[in-house]
């Protein structure tokens, strides 16, 4: 592994794939599948999933999912994926990390469902032609990217005209404060942002981070995650913020939502 001075982002990739591999491991609450009762009931008609921890998304922001393609953009774990696989969806999962595709393919096995699982970087979809898909359904995970806004251009470029992209992130004023403090119950401002695990933890701390192999976060400003969207073509047509569950979070989430899910659409008459 490179310094943290000398890090790429090739280098941050290889490093939270290992990360990602290792929080399935330990249970990590997003790498837990789910299980035969929700795929049955999906298969009713009664399902929901999410782009962020707690809130659904709703029901009205999806298109028909029969027949459609549906790629579940850095979203293994066996969750979404096969919900929406059980809903009629041709369904592609592409993540970085191959312990979260196995779980996808655990369910598909298990549920008798066809899913694509495909290893890879969110910010290069140049695995994919252009407007393969009709929807994007890309749960909170890009604090996990250098970069936002190759993600944004990818999912564009490989979207239907009139397709959809969901999308969670959190909230960037989150990463201002100092995070260790935060676990304590100590609201502490330390950080300017844009923020970056390798460049602004304490030595220490990222010595400790790189060690046990915690995933490396960045955060990115409103501007690159809404601006973003908005800049690599996409139409915003609908929003809404929510919270960890009780618990989970830190001491902001009894203040201010944490995080944000969007809905954009490709222009039907796409710009040259």
């Amino acid at each position: 592994m490179a310094t943290p001075s000398e890090m790429r982002p090739s280098d941050v990739v290889a490093f939270n794939r290992a990360a990602w591999d290792r929080q399935v491991a330990l249970g990590n609450r997003w790498t837990q599948p789910v299980d035969s009762a929700t795929i049955a009931a999906a298969r009713e008609g009664r399902w929901g999933v999410l782009l962020t921890p707690t809130r659904p998304v709703p029901l009205s922001w999806f298109p028909e999912l029969t027949g459609s393609d549906v790629l579940c953009l850095a979203s293994g774990g066996g969750q979404q994926g096969p919900i929406l696989a059980a809903c009629g969806a041709r369904v592609t999962v592409l993540d970085n990390a191959p312990a979260q595709l196995a779980r996808d393919r655990v369910v598909a096995e298990r549920e008798g469902l066809t899913i694509a699982t495909v290893l890879g970087d969110m910010a290069d979809l140049s695995g994919f032609e252009d407007a393969t898909f009709d929807l994007v359904f890309h749960p909170t995970s890009n604090n996990f990217a250098p970069d936002v806004r190759p993600v944004w251009r990818e999912a564009f470029r490989v979207l239907r005209p009139g397709g959809i992209m969901m999308a969670g992130f959190g909230n960037p004023v989150v990463y201002i404060f100092d995070l260790q403090a935060l676990e304590r119950g100590v609201v502490t401002v330390r950080h300017r942002l844009p923020y970056s695990d390798v460049a602004d933890l304490a030595p220490d701390e990222l010595a400790r981070r790189l060690e046990i192999g915690e995933p490396l976060e960045f955060s990115h400003s409103l501007e690159a995650q809404i601006g973003g969207q908005l800049d690599a073509g996409f139409l915003l047509t609908h929003l809404f913020e929510d919270r960890c569950s009780p618990g989970e979070g830190d001491p902001l989430e009894a203040f201010m939502p944490t995080f944000i899910a969007t809905r954009a659409i490709v222009p039907r008459e796409r710009g040259g």
